[in-house]
């Protein structure tokens, strides 16, 4: 198996998306080890001189000014992942996990967390094994960090919970035999430290971003095929429109678009028509893409952020000799920025919904049949394929709302303002799954009014998208079981946009 080495701190997001796809072991760079012993070293001082510190020898949120014993320190931080293992609903999967992992393990490397490289050792062993700890979907509010979900990643560490290894639920004992361990007694700060932070709702923004920026870059692709499947005009595509805009996006979007449709028959065909301008599904392809596209860089920007940050509580700093009580385990970052690529994310549904209506529409397209199918009446065509499309865009409308705007105190109102990210990242689930199914649809209209305009041909670039289409799901001549075609047409989605990602992302 091929070995992935970093340094803490320092994962870039190619990083990520080459571990996401790839089955790979990691190693930290060595260099980290120091400045995790010296943390640990410097929380074995505080409770021999019996310093009283959160976390260490105290309860925890509005217990945090009950004092411990001595004796009761291990005892403190087991329960702490016992308690707050609570989560519900369906477990997260593996491929999440993964990342959480990942992001707990640079996390913690980096050395201001007080944990005994045992810990760190561990977790590395079930990324690299391939058990991922069993963690249930809902039950943190994303402040104090995600508290529940993290506790249920790291029960199997003491012997407890379940994990995934294969497929299949396993005990935290057949986990820990698997890496040839004995179940740990968490040291001073440990438990705390491993379940305060925002890897959890981190990781399941960004594995939506990674999914988020295919959809994208297919939807790009599809739009040029509607434009010709349309006899739209790519003038409203000329790179001074956008240039004298300076949206960065914006250039970067009608440039892909203009590209993809030179040379087309279809276009060349109608150069002199009546038709002023197209519709705006048409027209603002650029405007409205390129405004999500930005929004997805500056989203990106903030995740691998969160990535490489530390967000646990209190942290160590033993350049200084002190440690101190902060928040960075409030995930607002991570909230406001799952919120921007729900908002941004619907957008790209909801104008690829418009195009596929205007395909339908013989008011519209009078050189094309309505619903796309030869003997409309007998036929309904993309009709119902169209209304899918319809009900995936308006369900976004919902999914789409901030959750960041919403807080709920908690810890008798200790915690008095949380930032609701992990459900803010969550939902996005739904947002990726109800685009892809819009673009769906859209390609096999699109391909299917590419069709109808025979002889003429459209781009060759785009003839190329077509073919691929084609090898799978042929054109219709007749009604045939729509849904069959549809799920083909997700699969070609994500391949048409993984084949153009390195146009807008760094991959």
């Amino acid at each position: 198996m091929d070995s992935f080495s970093f340094s803490p701190g320092k994962l870039q997001t190619q990083d990520v998306r080459f571990l996401s796809e790839q089955i790979s072991c990691i190693t930290v760079d060595h260099a980290c080890w120091e400045k995790v012993s010296a943390a640990e070293q410097y929380v074995t001082k505080i409770v021999e001189q019996n310093q009283k510190v959160y976390g260490i020898n105290t309860g925890f949120g509005l217990l945090a000014n009950t004092s411990i014993s001595h004796t009761d320190l291990a005892t403190l931080q087991k329960r702490i992942l016992l308690s707050h293992a609570a989560g519900v609903g369906e477990l997260l999967p593996d491929a999440i996990v993964q990342l959480i992992l990942l992001f707990k393990i640079n996390s913690l490397a980096r050395g201001y967390s007080g944990v005994r490289r045992i810990i760190i050792e561990m977790l590395i062993q079930f990324y690299n094994q391939g058990i991922y700890p069993c963690i249930p979907s809902k039950g943190s509010v994303g402040a104090s960090g995600d508290l529940a979900p993290l506790a249920h990643l790291c029960l199997p560490l003491i012997g407890e919970g379940t994990a995934r290894f294969n497929g299949e639920i396993i005990s935290a004992t057949e986990a820990l035999h698997l890496i040839d361990a004995a179940p740990l007694e968490l040291a001073p700060k440990e438990g705390l430290a491993l379940i305060n932070g925002t890897q959890v709702s981190t990781a399941i923004a960004f594995y939506h971003l990674l999914q988020a920026q295919t959809l994208l870059s297919a939807s790009i692709v599809i739009g040029a095929l509607s434009v010709d499947a349309a006899a739209g005009c790519d003038t409203a595509f000329h790179a001074q429109i956008h240039a004298i805009r300076g949206q960065e996006g914006q250039i970067q979007v009608a440039k892909i678009l203009y590209d993809y449709l030179a040379d087309s028959e279809i276009r060349a065909s109608h150069k002199d028509c009546d038709r002023v301008q197209d519709p705006y599904c048409l027209r603002c392809q650029p405007q409205v893409i390129g405004a999500s596209l930005d929004n997805f860089k500056h989203v990106e920007n903030i995740l691998i952020r969160e990535t490489n940050a530390v967000t646990d509580n209190p942290l160590i700093f033993t350049d200084i000799d002190s440690i101190f009580s902060g928040g960075n385990f409030h995930a607002e970052p991570v909230a406001q920025a799952a919120d921007l690529l729900a908002i941004a994310l619907s957008e790209i549904g909801a104008i690829a919904e418009r195009r596929i209506a205007l395909l339908m529409d013989p008011h519209f397209n009078t050189q094309l049949p309505a619903f796309l199918i030869e003997n409309p009446g007998l036929n309904s065509g993309f009709m119902i394929g169209h209304v899918t499309a319809a009900a995936l865009a308006s369900a976004n409308k919902s999914l789409s709302h901030p959750a960041s705007v919403d807080s709920i105190p908690t810890s008798a109102n200790q915690e008095d303002h949380v930032s609701m990210a992990t459900h803010a990242a969550y939902r996005l689930k739904d947002i990726v799954e109800n685009v892809q199914g819009i673009l769906a649809v859209e390609l096999l209209a699109a391909c299917q009014g590419i069709d109808f305009r025979k002889p003429l041909k459209t781009s060759p670039k785009l003839e190329e998208v077509k073919a691929l289409v084609r090898n799978e799901v042929p054109f219709f001549n007749e009604d045939r079981l729509f849904a069959n075609d549809l799920q083909k047409a997700k699969s070609l989605v994500d391949k048409i946009g993984k084949n153009n990602l390195s146009l807008l992302f760094t991959v």
